[in-house]
């Protein structure tokens, strides 16, 4: 059995990836409106809470995410609200430091899932999937849902899944919750705040 530690550094380097940002193609007509996806933010913040589960294992924690070009910074707290991991990536480094000290540093986030993980984890889509559009110039599918919002995206071997879209301080809609599952890994968020 691993310890919770472990489980940890895995879920941290998961949220990385998980809270760290073209040809379309498009779903046969559902009679849904096409998809009108929003204009990708150079910059935010959000906060919110997601859960991972990895075959038998599981991990749950609230997150905050800075993002700017280049640069993101996430915050992982246990459910007591203390910081059990943060998060630095930026284009020549990505590292994770837990509650007790530790550092793991890597050319990259790829690379640093890759090791904590045993997988790697695509981080630069997660920063457009969490605002509900793909990543620029990678080839995707999109299933319309009854508004003009897409309902499930597939792209770098991910579906992500939407489930609920609310209107941020911009009264521009930006998801609420979401679905994100890949072979033997499955990833719900929350997202609470957009600024």
């Amino acid at each position: 059995m691993r310890s919770l530690r472990g489980c940890a550094v895995r879920a941290a380097a998961i949220v990385c990836v998980l809270m760290l940002t073209s040809c379309a193609g498009m779903a046969p007509d559902s009679g849904a409106p096409p998809v009108t996806f929003a204009v990708a933010r150079q910059a935010f913040d959000a906060a919110g809470r997601l859960s991972v589960r990895r075959g038998d294992e599981g991990f749950s924690a609230s997150f905050r995410w800075h993002h700017k070009a280049g640069h993101d910074e996430i915050d992982l707290a246990a459910p007591t609200g203390q910081v059990i991991a943060r998060l630095y990536g930026s284009p020549s480094e990505a590292s994770v430091q837990t509650a007790d000290g530790r550092v793991q540093t890597a050319p990259d986030w790829a690379a640093l899932t890759a090791r904590s993980l045993e997988w790697p984890l695509p981080v630069e889509g997660l920063a457009f999937w969490i605002q509900g559009i793909p990543r620029p110039d990678a080839a995707f599918t999109v299933e319309p849902g009854a508004a003009a919002e897409p309902s499930v995206l597939r792209q770098d071997g991910w579906t992500i899944v939407y489930l609920a879209f609310a209107a941020d301080h911009e009264g521009v809609s930006r998801p609420t919750r979401m679905m994100l599952s890949y072979p033997d890994v499955e990833v719900r968020l929350v997202v609470d705040t957009w600024q």
